[in-house]
């Protein structure tokens, strides 16, 4: 049990375009409900910013992992997005946006509205209109979310975050790892079923 006089943090290091994360969303709620525990988002950045689509092999990779998630865990997944989007192996525009939503106080709603659209509602994260609409949607100020989306604060931020991510040695995601006073102690590397 950890004393009351301890400093501590809760690190949930994922990214929001990671299939094993968006069945991870129930944990995350559910820690989200104790006001106690103050869970700090870190990006891990799956995937470098690229316009190219996504080659044939890559698209067979990330399907094969979305029904990988989806047997194991039940997570469910809207398969039109690869039919009505331009797929692209890039996550940091998405990373970058739950940064820049962070500034309003919006982080954590912005990662799993990003999720939800991505999952669900068949939209692509990679692109920047859906990121600059998922804002509004969520009340953010879009055009000051757009120009901290596009800014070098951020991309520092994101670079911040990817050292945090090693400093934390978190090569899985999702991965909860418990920072007390300088040192840290893993609570989960990556999905694993809950028995």
């Amino acid at each position: 049990m950890i004393e009351k006089t301890q400093s501590f943090a809760l690190y949930y290091v994922a990214d929001p375009m990671c299939s094993w994360c968006w069945c991870f969303t129930p944990t995350i709620e559910f820690l989200h409900t104790d006001r106690r525990i103050h869970l700090h988002y870190v990006m891990g950045g799956l995937a470098r910013d690229s316009e190219e689509p996504m080659p044939p092999d890559m698209r067979a990779y990330v399907q094969g992992a979305w029904r990988e998630v989806e047997s194991q865990t039940g997570a469910r997944f809207n398969w039109d997005f690869w039919q009505q989007c331009e797929p692209r192996r890039s996550t940091y525009p998405a990373c970058r946006a739950v940064l820049a939503a962070a500034k309003q106080s919006c982080g954590s709603a912005m990662f799993h509205r990003i999720q939800q659209a991505y999952y669900l509602e068949a939209r692509n994260p990679a692109d920047t209109y859906t990121l600059i609409a998922l804002a509004n949607e969520l009340n953010i100020d879009g055009e000051r979310f757009a120009a901290d989306l596009a800014s070098d604060a951020i991309e520092e931020a994101l670079q911040e975050d990817f050292h945090l991510r090693r400093q934390l040695q978190a090569t899985a995601f999702p991965s909860l790892v418990l920072g007390i006073k300088g040192t840290y102690r893993w609570l989960a590397g990556g999905w694993e079923e809950q028995r």
